[in-house]
């Protein structure tokens, strides 16, 4: 037996990492904007501002902990230990967020938002980014790192469609008509799940394969050395482009049915049908194994343009089952692109280290500085076209927010994919190959 090979709980639990972040992240990337301007009561431009100031943080968070998974040296290794670290604060932090002080005023609670909100991204990421990074040093067998990049997509989307399909009427079992209630109860919920999913990671995942002998570079060399490694370079603005993507359209679904449709419930009946999304998923290890990973994104990327074609036409008609096709086709899609995203760093890295150069901390944080960096613009343009647009919450909008809202939900995301796509060309996996062998 290879003795690089990981059991079947090292698998699961290795998924279930991203299944636990992914609780808390889908109420963050789905709700907050929601939250904050429904429920907490922020204006949309004060909004627009926190996730943007928060945005910038955990673009260089994401860097400080990758530097810090890269000289951390103890005897779990140096990702997995941040898993036992962080979980805690992470989880608190995420309560905390969802906590409206209406004891405060309101520039008081201003400042509680800034704080929980940017201590949240920061924990987030200490948990995060070690789930990429840890993934090279499982295994140095390619069809096995695919493998478990599945599995992590597997359960993380799984847990994506649950906080999508259940947020709401969760919110309502909890709140009783109460939002305030309802959102905290719901993310208490949640967190302690995740919290325990964490901590099964730390206990059962294990750190195996690294180069020693150049694992302890400056980190002067590091960056001279990422210059170089142009796959990385476009993986990474892919992974910004699609959150990017995914941010916009995600904070904008609960408004286009609560102000366009003018019934919010069928948020959960739309967010139902990402569930495809687990198709595209599982497909990858079979495509991929045929047409390389590259080709597997670039079919996922068109996949999710054709639905986000058809969610376009749909949107503009308010026609339900045509929206819906369109949201069950674009999902597929997005499995395969979010599915290889770990794939194909891991894979960077790899090359990196042929190069010369170990550093899967500030590699794989690429990850979470793509995620970072598209949400906090994405719920930049969502919130200040709101407010441009004259949004007001709780009230019938005018044409103009409108347009807003479908312009963001449609439109926007549909431009993107084609400049995805473009972009994801410039990725030389052959040359990753050749260097890995």
């Amino acid at each position: 037996m290879d003795k690089w090979k990981t059991s079947l709980t090292e698998r699961i639990s290795y998924g279930l990492s991203d299944a636990a972040d992914n609780l808390v992240f889908q109420m963050m990337t789905t709700y907050l904007l929601f939250f904050y301007t429904d429920v907490f009561g922020l204006t949309a431009n004060e909004v627009a501002i926190l996730f943007v100031v928060a945005r910038t943080a955990d673009v260089f968070e994401s860097l400080i902990i990758g530097v810090m998974i890269d000289n951390t040296h103890s005897k779990w290794g140096k990702s997995r230990p941040f898993f036992l670290w962080y979980s805690f604060p992470y989880v608190v932090f995420a309560i905390l967020t969802f906590v409206t002080p209406n004891f405060l005023p309101h520039s008081g609670k201003l400042i509680w938002a800034y704080v929980t909100y940017l201590g949240l991204g920061f924990f987030y990421t200490a948990v995060n980014l070690p789930i990429t990074s840890i993934l090279p040093t499982m295994t140095n067998n390619e069809q096995e790192t695919t493998l478990l990049g599945v599995i992590r997509q597997f359960f993380g989307s799984s847990v994506q469609i649950i906080v999508a399909v259940f947020t709401i009427p969760l919110v309502n079992l909890f709140g009783h008509g109460d939002q305030e209630k309802g959102f905290l109860g719901t993310i208490i919920l949640f967190g302690i799940i995740s919290l325990f999913l964490i901590l099964n990671t730390f206990f059962h995942v294990r750190e195996r394969y690294t180069n020693k002998e150049i694992s302890h570079q400056p980190i002067s060399e590091v960056w001279k050395m990422l210059k170089q490694n142009k796959p990385w370079i476009v993986i990474s603005i892919v992974i910004f482009l699609y959150w990017l993507t995914t941010s916009i359209k995600n904070q904008t679904t609960i408004y286009y049915f609560k102000y366009v449709i003018h019934d919010e419930n069928l948020v959960s009946i739309a967010n139902s049908f990402t569930f495809t999304a687990l198709i595209g998923v599982v497909a990858i290890y079979f495509v991929s194994a045929k047409l390389g990973k590259k080709n597997t994104m670039l079919l996922g990327i068109v996949t999710a343009f054709i639905g986000q074609l058809i969610i376009t036409f749909a949107a503009y008609t308010t026609n339900l089952p045509i929206l819906f096709a369109g949201i069950f086709i674009n999902c597929i899609g997005g499995g395969f692109i979010i599915g290889l995203v770990s794939i194909m760093i891991a894979d960077t890295i790899r090359y990196g280290t042929a190069m010369g150069i170990q550093a899967e901390g500030v590699l794989a944080s690429t990850d979470d500085f793509g995620v970072n960096l598209g949400l906090g613009l994405g719920g930049l343009i969502t919130a200040e076209s709101l407010q441009i647009s004259g949004y007001v919450s709780n009230k019938a909008q005018t044409a103009t927010t409108i347009s807003a809202i479908n312009l963001n939900y449609a439109l926007i995301p549909l431009i993107l994919y084609v400049i995805m796509f473009l972009i994801l060309l410039g990725y030389n996996e052959k040359k990753i190959i050749q260097a890995i062998k």
